[in-house]
């Protein structure tokens, strides 16, 4: 995904099946004149980039300095203007509001989910004992950055429970559905941990996929 010099570093998520699915739900996403937009975890900055061709005012986030670094030089040598800031999740936005949201955040459940954190690459897929170690918080914490009826695009694996997102959303008082949905092959990450993923329940017996959903979140006007 991306032009040919899109620069990827080592450690720094690289855009995936997961990357386009969001960017197709973006590419169907209305967005006002200007709009402001906020890639959270942007990693190598391909859906921010995405969201300033269509002519948002763009910000991006990211925990790792690669990443940073790597998305503001894409976004340098696309020559479209991105402004990235680095931080935890939401911190580095507090008290700003967004038209829409977009969020690939880690979601692979971990054996040692809760004896560390990630760290390295990891922290791009690494999601805690239950995947929803950074999905919980998105939940939480997006209604308060999204103006009245502002969206939230988020992309996330079956292994993660899917229903609880749209659960919490809802129950934030957004309106939340599963918009897309598509199976992929097992990645590394999933097989390294496929005999786990499947005495935990997390994935069927049998099977070599795996399904991504987009949960699409509005707050009401």
């Amino acid at each position: 995904m991306g032009p040919v010099n899109f620069l990827v570093l080592p450690g720094v998520y690289a855009p995936q099946e997961d990357t386009a699915l969001l960017a197709g739900a973006l590419s169907e996403e209305p967005l006002p004149v200007g709009a402001a937009v906020l890639d959270v975890g942007t990693g190598s900055g391909a859906l921010a980039l995405a969201a300033a061709r269509r002519g948002a005012r763009v910000t991006a986030v990211d925990l790792s300095r690669r990443a940073v670094w790597a998305a503001r030089v894409n976004a340098g040598r696309a020559g479209l203007r991105v402004r990235v800031r680095r931080g935890n999740l939401f911190a580095p936005v507090r008290g700003e509001w967004f038209d829409l949201v977009l969020a690939n955040p880690p979601y692979v459940p971990a054996p040692d989910g809760g004896a560390r954190c990630p760290r390295g690459a990891a922290r791009a897929w690494d999601a805690g004992h239950d995947g929803r170690l950074v999905l919980d918080r998105i939940c939480r914490e997006v209604p308060a950055l999204l103006r009245p009826g502002g969206v939230l695009l988020l992309v996330e694996s079956s292994l993660s429970d899917p229903g609880r997102t749209v659960g919490l959303l809802c129950e934030a008082g957004l309106k939340a559905a599963v918009t897309r949905r598509r199976r992929i092959a097992f990645g590394p990450v999933v097989r390294g941990r496929e005999g786990w993923l499947r005495q935990r329940g997390l994935l069927p017996r049998a099977g070599t996929e795996e399904e991504l959903v987009v949960v699409r979140a509005e707050l009401p006007l």
